[in-house]
Order: structure tokens, then C-alpha cells, then sequence
């Protein structure tokens, strides 16, 4: 089999939660070439039976914490239960406490889903904004994410690799044992962040818009939703 097919059996269930935000089309062609067999859904009632779950994002955090907030209580169910969440950009951003994005706005505080303590910040005003185009990863800690799932041959490691963000605000975690892999846009920022027990992680790139790079991640993501 080419490392570029599908294997010939789905080797994992997968929910992408459609609140109105995500870039569905090629989430789910990414994820199907990595080997999930997929379900969009915006029923919560469908999370408990999937092995792992994808939060994908495009737009303003507002508009998505609104728009994601008849899915808390399940998605906060599921992180309970130690199934895999997955964040991508605004998904990713979701995952912590808070933004600027909505004070930037003149709209006030508006609370995340918390299961990664922190706040997303607005990059500085030297530097160019929204922050575009396909920076180089660096890998700062052991993740199966970012290193692979130990006795796959599928994934693997994508440090020193290249991914497509598109995005103006990024995540600063409390805990810097948070961060997973970074990156560079005139200063060093999150590019990867995990939960302390690892089960909820987020990409700022879109992997589904990073060629093999993308294609890796997607891979060590099914694999290990296909552990549980």
C-alpha cells in the first residue's frame, strides 16, 4: 500500500462536530486518506460511540464558542471519558480559557471550553496580520500527535516539517508543558498544544491544508484513536 492511500479498512470511527464554523469537505477527505471512517455530525448524542473527535474551526472565537455551545457538556463528557478531542485554528483556540479576540471587538470576555488553561493573544502590531502561509514546525516534547503512535510505521515525527497557518491571534497556555511544537512569525508561538493527560490536543494549521505534513499528523491522530 502507498503511504498516500487509505488503508482498505477504516481503522477508527471519527466525529467531526458541524457548528456551523468548520471547514468539513477537506477535513473529512483528510482524515478518510489517513484512515478514519467519518461522521459529520451536529448531534452530540453521537460522541460516546466514536473513538476519537474533531473540533475544526475557521472565523472568530466568539462566533464559535457561541455557535459550540449546545455541544459543551458532551464535548466536556468526552474529554472525561479520556476520548481523543482534536482542535484545528479556531478548534484549537476553543480549547482554552479565553481570547482577546472578543475584547479586541469591544465584545468583552468570552469563556472557552477550558481544557487547556490559557488565552489567546493578538500578534503584535509589527508583525504582519493575519499571520499566512507555511512555517516550519519544531517538535519540543514527546506527543504521539507530533513523534507517532509507538509501533506504527504510518505517521511518525514532524519536526522540522512545514504547515499552512492562516490566523491573527495564538495560544498562550499557563502551563508551557502545554506546548507540544512550536513555530516562528517574528516571535516563537504554540503551534501544537496538549492537555497534561495528552487525550485533548489541538493543531493552530489547518492539517487538512498541509500536503504530507498534514497528511502525518491526520495519520498519528487515527492511530491513536484506534488504541482506544
Amino acid at each position: 500500500m502507498s503511504l498516500s492511500e487509505p488503508p482498505s479498512e477504516a481503522l477508527a470511527d471519527v466525529v467531526i462536530v458541524d457548528y456551523g464554523l468548520g471547514n468539513l469537505r477537506s477535513a473529512t477527505r483528510g482524515l478518510e486518506r489517513a484512515g478514519a471512517a467519518v461522521t459529520i455530525t451536529d448531534d452530540p448524542g453521537d460522541f460516546a460511540a466514536a473513538d476519537g473527535i474533531v473540533l475544526p474551526g475557521v472565523g472568530a472565537f466568539r462566533e464559535g464558542m457561541e455557535n459550540a455551545g449546545p455541544y459543551r457538556e458532551a464535548l466536556a463528557d468526552a474529554v472525561a471519558r479520556d476520548q481523543p478531542v482534536f482542535g484545528i485554528c479556531l478548534g484549537m483556540q476553543m480549547l482554552l480559557t479565553s481570547s482577546e479576540e472578543a475584547d479586541h471587538a469591544g465584545e468583552g470576555d468570552v469563556v472557552g471550553l477550558d481544557f487547556v488553561p490559557g488565552r489567546n493573544v493578538r500578534f503584535d502590531e509589527g508583525q504582519t496580520i493575519p499571520h499566512m502561509g507555511w512555517n516550519e514546525l519544531s517538535v519540543e516534547r514527546s506527543h504521539p500527535l507530533v513523534t507517532g503512535v509507538e509501533g506504527s510505521d504510518r505517521g511518525g515525527s514532524v519536526d522540522g516539517e512545514h504547515a499552512y497557518f492562516v490566523h491573527s491571534y495564538y495560544a498562550v497556555p499557563d502551563d508551557d508543558g502545554a506546548v507540544v511544537a512550536t513555530t516562528d512569525h517574528g516571535r516563537t508561538f504554540p503551534a501544537v498544544i496538549a492537555s497534561e493527560d495528552g487525550t485533548v490536543f489541538g493543531t493552530q494549521f489547518h492539517p487538512e491544508k498541509s500536503g504530507e505534513t498534514g497528511l502525518t499528523i491526520l495519520r498519528n491522530f487515527v492511530d491513536v484513536c484506534s488504541l482506544r
